[in-house]
């Protein structure tokens, strides 16, 4: 059993942080781990915050041709709101993992931090090769071209891991194995 309530993924567009999130799933059965991610959170956003940067008013999320990402003010609330709820699962005895872009490197990390006060929490660190995911990103339709590239090292400067996996040539399920035993599972 690991000793955890939630276990934070953290990494680029991409990079294969819903993938690993997948595989630690099936590996931590038969207890339910439930998987709360970002981009879930955007996508049950209205169409007016999930902006394209195409004349937009900027308070939702803003996915700029150049592949950077602005998120606004609302956003920022709703994600706050997103953070708590999260938390308010793992309270209610229900394990969470948590699959994240840290746009804001620390800083990000320090909301999740405060949000999670109390929880036994891990964090977990998912990088891939910017070629590699910048490769994977042209398969997905759902991807602003260059996000991958741009956000491959930028989302880990400054963050502090448990463990970390690089998916870079590593399919999910050896990386959630070497995870899990890297954090006493």
């Amino acid at each position: 059993m690991l000793p955890y309530d939630v276990l934070v993924l953290n990494g680029g567009s991409s990079s294969g942080t819903t993938s690993l999130a997948r595989a630690l799933q099936d590996l931590l059965l038969p207890e339910p781990w439930l998987l709360c991610a970002v981009d879930d959170l955007v996508a049950a956003l209205p169409a007016a915050l999930r902006e394209d940067g195409g004349g937009g008013t900027g308070e939702g999320i803003v996915l700029a041709g150049d592949g950077s990402v602005r998120p606004g003010e609302t956003f920022r609330r709703v994600e706050a709101a997103w953070r708590a709820g999260v938390a308010a699962t793992a309270r209610a005895g229900t394990r969470v993992l948590v699959d994240d872009v840290f746009l804001g490197g620390p800083a990000s990390q320090a909301r999740w931090a405060d949000a999670l006060t109390g929880l036994r929490t891990a964090w977990v660190g998912v990088r891939c090769a910017p070629a590699v995911a910048a490769a994977r990103e042209a398969g997905r339709p759902d991807r602003v071209p260059g996000m991958a590239a741009r956000q491959a090292l930028l989302v880990h400067e400054g963050v502090r891991y448990d463990t970390e996996a690089d998916t870079t040539h590593r399919d999910p399920a050896r990386c959630a194995r070497e995870v899990l035993r890297t954090l006493g599972a």
